[in-house]
């Protein structure tokens, strides 16, 4: 077992290392989100990683502020990734808090990463935040109406950003039968310490 500062997350460039490897897959950016629902029960979703916040070991994933899973997030804050990479058989579990970062956010520093990351997104990408209520019974015989949208403005109300903070991560790698666990341990408001230990896979 290891102590490691927070400067950097030990497990971060693991990460980074099996996003090289795998880049030449389609899916190798799409990760399982699973939250727990107001009456207890888990919810699991396919989404996609759209990268690490600045400077931070936070991952970034974009959603759609009308979706059941940001009712589950004001019900419970926390949440499990699992990342599979198929060609290097490796696997991540992320478990930590979410918080969400909507139109209302009170910090503008993170109101400006909102914006860039609508800027970031494709057409549309952002037109999907257009559409009727996800979830919602479809109308059949409603008539389809188009949905404009300008390219140069700023993100829509329905659009937001989770920020996934991670507390623990359980890296298993299948090909050298390797597991580790890395756990977090704060100390005082910002830093923090990496407690690393290998486990039996």
């Amino acid at each position: 077992m290891s102590l490691t500062p927070s400067m950097a997350a030990p497990w971060k460039q693991l990460i980074l290392s099996a996003l090289e490897t795998n880049a030449h897959l389609k899916h190798n950016r799409f990760i399982q989100l699973a939250t727990v629902t107001p009456n207890g029960q888990p919810s699991n979703r396919t989404v996609v990683f759209r990268g690490f916040f600045p400077e931070s070991d936070k991952i970034q994933i974009n959603t759609d502020w009308r979706s059941s899973k940001i009712e589950d997030l004001k019900n419970c804050p926390f949440g499990e990734i699992c990342w599979y990479f198929t060609d290097s058989w490796e696997q991540f579990r992320l478990s930590g808090r979410i918080d969400i970062i909507d139109a209302s956010y009170p910090d503008p520093a993170k109101l400006q990463l909102r914006e860039k990351a609508w800027f970031s997104s494709s057409l549309n990408s952002r037109l999907q935040y257009l559409v009727p209520h996800p979830g919602l019974p479809r109308i059949v015989d409603e008539p389809e109406e188009g949905v404009d949208l300008d390219p140069l403005k700023g993100p829509v109300n329905a659009f937001c950003v989770l920020e996934f903070d991670p507390e623990k991560v359980d890296y298993l790698n299948l090909k050298t039968n390797e597991r580790l666990v890395y756990k977090s341990e704060k100390i005082g408001d910002r830093m923090r310490h990496w407690v690393i230990q290998e486990v039996n896979p």
